[in-house]
Order: C-alpha cells, then sequence, then structure tokens
C-alpha cells in the first residue's frame, strides 16, 4: 500500500484508466476495469495473478479492511484515491468505491476444453447483461467454460465484467473468432453440440432420448435474430424450451439458464 492519496481526477494515470472502458483501449494495452468491492474481492481470491493494482477509498468499512488485506496476501499494490478519482476511473455512474485494473487473457491454450461436460457458447450476444448473466449462470451450473463467438460483445466490457458478479474469474472463460471454431473445439473435446432454438424439439424430449446426458455444448445465439439456418446446422440438434402460459417468448438469458441447470441436473442425475 502507498501513503499517496491520488486526488487529481485530470492526471494522465487516471485518464488511461478511465480510457479501458472502451474496447480499442483495452485491447491495445491488455487491461480491464473490474468495478465494485464483490467483483474486486473474487479477482483478487480467484485470479489475483491477472491483478495489476487496485484503487480504494480510505476507510474502514468491512469491504475496504477485506480488499486491503486480500491485496497484501496476493502481493498487489493498492492505492488510496478520493472518491472523485474513483468515479473519474469508472464507467458507473455511482462507483463503490474501488476499481482494479487486470490483465486480460490471450487465445484460448490448446486442450482448454479437455475433460469438460458443460460448456456455453455465446454467439452474437451483444447485450452486456445478458452475457453477463449468461454466464454467471454458467457459472453456478457447474459449467467447465464458456465461448464468446463471432462479433460476441467483449466479455471484458466494463457493464459484462460487473454483471458476473465475479464469475468471470471462475471458470475458464475463451473468445473465438467464430461459431464455426467453437464447435470445432468442442466437438475435438468430445462434446455433442446442441442449439437453442425455437425451431428445435421439445428440451423434455431431448431429455427423454438421452440428448442431455453426456458431454454437452450449447450454443446460444443473438438477442433478436437468434441463430441462423447456417448456425444451426452446425449443431447435432437443435431443442427448445416449452412455453405453457401466454408470454409470447422468454429472455434469452432467462432461456439459457434453464438450459445449463436442466443438463445440470441430467449430467449429475446420472
Amino acid at each position: 500500500m502507498t501513503d499517496e492519496m491520488l486526488s487529481n481526477t485530470k492526471s494522465e494515470r487516471v485518464r488511461r484508466i478511465a480510457s479501458l472502458a472502451r474496447k480499442k483501449e483495452r485491447q491495445a494495452h491488455g487491461r480491464f476495469l473490474v468495478e465494485g468491492p464483490q467483483a474486486v474481492r473474487e479477482l483478487l481470491v480467484h485470479r489475483p495473478e491477472l491483478t495489476e493494482t487496485v484503487y480504494a477509498t480510505l476507510g474502514a468499512e468491512t469491504w475496504q479492511v477485506e480488499i486491503a488485506s486480500l491485496a497484501s496476501d496476493a502481493g498487489v499494490r493498492l492505492e488510496r484515491a478520493t472518491t472523485e478519482v474513483i468515479s473519474a476511473m469508472s464507467e458507473t455512474v455511482n462507483p463503490q468505491g474501488v476499481v482494479a485494473v487486470a490483465r486480460t487473457w490471450g487465445e484460448p491454450t490448446e486442450g482448454a476444453l479437455a475433460e469438460a461436460r458443460l460448456v456455453a457458447i455465446l454467439h452474437e450476444i451483444r447485450d452486456p447483461g445478458n452475457a453477463g448473466t449468461v454466464l454467471r449462470a454458467a457459472d453456478a451450473a457447474g459449467a467447465d467454460a464458456v465461448i464468446f463467438a463471432g462479433e460476441s460483445i467483449d466479455p471484458f466490457h466494463p457493464k459484462v465484467v460487473r454483471s458476473t458478479t465475479g464469475s468471470l474469474f471462475h471458470i475458464p472463460v475463451l473468445v473465438m473468432s467464430t461459431l464455426e471454431e467453437a464447435v470445432e473445439a468442442a466437438r475435438a473435446s468430445d462434446l455433442s453440440v446442441l442449439a437453442a432454438d425455437v425451431r428445435g424439439s421439445d428440451v423434455l424430449e431431448a431429455r427423454a432420448e438421452g440428448a442431455l446426458d453426456g458431454p454437452i455444448a450449447w450454443v446460444f445465439g443473438n438477442e433478436a435474430r437468434g441463430l441462423s439456418e447456417a448456425d444451426r446446422v452446425l449443431a447435432d440438434r437443435s431443442v427448445r424450451l416449452p412455453i405453457y402460459g401466454a408470454a409470447e417468448s422468454l429472455n434469452l438469458a432467462t432461456a439459457a439458464s434453464v438450459l445449463l441447470y436442466e443438463t445440470a441436473f441430467v449430467q449429475r442425475s446420472r
């Protein structure tokens, strides 16, 4: 911990950190922002090796003491800053007094999906809240990895990071340039590929036929357009969630959460 208190909101360092809200800057510097006590705590506990610096307001609140202790244990530099500086660094309107700068990770390593039994592939997912919620649900359901494919939103986008509430640091998160690459990687690790699509067979039918028994990679498509015919043919099968009430449709994140959990239930019951 340094004795200096950062107070200049217009300093070059503050501007540089604030610029990480933009994808171009994240890619150029290989860094991203982690905001809020919960996310920073999970970063320090689960991926301390990625943490470059933590900036926090001074105080005796429980989270401030805990963050300082975790940073010290991990050998991570902790700098104190004014509330105004934290606000200038943050992407949120009402920041919670702490941000961290962390290093992004690179291309998937060979065998990244080895022994995986449940994987979520996000294809053309553009909404950061949806992407983060699916990642969080995948983590909760015990998934082994999440793949952001094609033109999906950057997993290091500040809103994605916040909406995962730390799950970004719990399981492998991979970025692949195309859906084809993601499907190929899944099949190379002996996962069956299922496409979540309203034109598919009922999930209860798929379950009864044993389609959810083995290692599965689920493909979830764009919020508005879903999956194209070309996307669907890459999968072994298309599966839909039935709607028993009068709802017109299900939110992407809700449908993905149900399908991931349904698969986890079946796999664990075996």
